[in-house]
Formats: structure tokens, sequence, C-alpha cells
């Protein structure tokens, strides 16, 4: 590839931008105490490039201020998502399926601790752990496997590009 930060950049982007979309367009049911955040699915994607790291740091800051986030929500909600995606970054030579743990555990341990002091939500901290947990589980546990699945099926070619270092088998 003749201008890899290019490609880096315009990928993170197109990440940036999903993520908001997909929050805003599912608003009812990516905050608050109970939540699956459809967007956390692709939390997947720092398994096939690196540039979805900052891609989806940024589009979690940008969906959690038009999603009315308070500024507390908005630097550790953010985070979480951010610690979440390295972590998968990290884990992307192992086994495909511990790629979603890293955004669960950390959405599971810090927005809780949002929501009861940053928004006041009177719920002991270890059942929000659960509620975002959960809602984690699924989001990035399950949609974000179905999304690993389909992109090692049909987009080996965008995420396998020689020269990126990310031609190593998956398996």
């Amino acid at each position: 590839m003749k201008n890899k930060g290019t490609l880096f950049l315009t990928q993170g982007a197109m990440i940036a931008a999903v993520y908001v979309v997909l929050t805003l367009i599912f608003a009812p049911v990516s905050f608050g105490e109970v939540q699956v955040r459809v967007s956390e699915a692709l939390t997947i994607l720092p398994y096939f490039t690196p540039a979805a790291i900052p891609g989806l740091f940024v589009g979690c800051i940008i969906g959690n201020i038009t999603g009315g986030g308070i500024p507390v929500d908005i630097i550790f909600g953010s985070l979480a998502t951010l610690l979440g995606a390295v972590g998968t970054y990290l884990l992307r030579k192992k086994n495909r399926f511990l790629a979603p743990i890293p955004p669960i555990l950390a959405n599971a341990v810090i927005v809780p601790f949002v929501l009861y002091y940053g928004y006041g939500i009177n719920l002991p901290i270890p059942l929000m752990m659960l509620t975002v947990g959960a809602g984690e589980v699924i989001s990035a546990g399950v949609l974000g496997i179905i999304l690993q699945t389909v992109l090692m099926k049909y987009a080996k070619p965008v995420f396998r590009q020689s020269g990126n270092n990310l031609n190593a088998d998956r398996s």
C-alpha cells in the first residue's frame, strides 16, 4: 500500500462514524444502567485493524456527546471503550473468541461507577456491573462475534493487506 497513513486515518474515521450512527440510532438502549450499546459490537474491529482503536475511541466520545452524556461519562465511558479496543488488539493473535472479553470487562467495571457517581443512579454498583456487563456480552460478545465471523469470511482482502502485520493466521 502506497499511503498507509491515509488508509489508517480513513479506516479509523469510518469506524468512528459508524459507531456514532449506531449509538444514536439505538439511543433508547445505548445509555443507562441497563444498556445494550449495539455500537459496541464494533469493538471486535481491532482484531482486524489497529485503526479501529482510535476510531472506536473517537466514535464513543462523539456518541456520548451527541447522546447527551455528562463530562464524566464522555471521558470515562470513552476510556472504557478505548481500553477494551486496546485489549482486543492485544489478543488478536490468540483465540478469536477472546477478542470481545476486554470490552466486556472494561465497560462492566468502569461504566457502573460513571452511572453511580456521575448520574446519581442509586443502584448497587455490583448490580450495575452485572447489567452493564450483560449488555456488553450481548453487544460485544454475541453481535461482535457475529460481525467478526462475517468479516473473516467476506472481508479478508480488506483487513489482511500485505505489509500491515495483519496477515497472521487467526484461528
